[in-house]
């Protein structure tokens, strides 16, 4: 799986950006150091100015590959659901038990961020973190249907269908396997943060992961 990966190119919507940012060193520092400093301060707080100083450069370079923070949010929001998908694929390609693979899935897209060598300019563990606080604003606006339309969901939207096949190739009869895999999904960010922010609230916790959790919940659901 490793020397696969390392061979692959993360591909997000060509409409996201200007100007592809792998395609330059000034664009891979953009991304990575737009991690970190969202990370930091918060995507709020977050302008192109301040990222342009981070990085040692003109905040109009910024612009030729972004036209604004909202679509680098939907970058790097693209980006990790595109990383994921590949782990996804892989870790379950060979898995011929349906119940064995349903199960392996849920871990997959619910469990605690690993970094991944394979894309040196890009924290992948930074990134989950601001997936878990941040993912909701790049479709929580007025022009989310639009940009529907326009195709900047698509490889999330991928996952969680990959997801829903998988519950409807298990349990046909079960009624709602959209909306369960996207639960599924959404309630693994949403657990992380409750881990994280409000441990009053959710059983999640260090010996009790949001997979443990999920994969309960839907096996559970399935009456399996």
């Amino acid at each position: 799986m490793e020397k696969l990966l390392s061979n692959l190119k993360i591909a997000v919507p060509e409409k996201i950006y200007v100007k592809d940012p792998e395609s330059s060193n000034l664009g891979k520092r953009i991304v990575e150091h737009g991690i970190l400093l969202i990370n930091e301060i918060g995507f709020d707080s977050f302008t192109f100015k301040k990222l342009g100083i981070r990085i040692g450069s003109n905040e109009s370079s910024i612009y030729r590959y972004f036209e604004s923070k909202h679509k680098l949010l939907l970058y790097l929001s693209s980006w990790y659901w595109a990383w994921l998908e590949y782990q996804l694929v892989f870790e379950t390609h060979n898995i011929s038990d349906k119940k064995e693979k349903l199960t392996k899935a849920i871990e997959i897209v619910t469990r605690t961020t690993k970094e991944d060598s394979n894309f040196s300019h890009i924290n992948e563990v930074v990134l989950n973190n601001i997936i878990i606080n941040e993912n909701s604003k790049s479709f929580l606006t007025k022009e989310v249907d639009q940009e529907n339309k326009d195709g900047y969901f698509v490889i999330y939207k991928r996952v969680v269908l990959r997801l829903k096949d998988m519950i409807k190739d298990l349990k046909p009869d079960y009624n709602y396997p959209s909306s369960l895999a996207s639960t599924v999904i959404e309630g693994g960010l949403h657990q992380h943060f409750l881990k994280d922010h409000f441990a009053s609230i959710t059983d999640c916790k260090e010996d009790v992961t949001p997979s443990n959790f999920l994969v309960n919940l839907t096996l559970n659901t399935l009456n399996l």
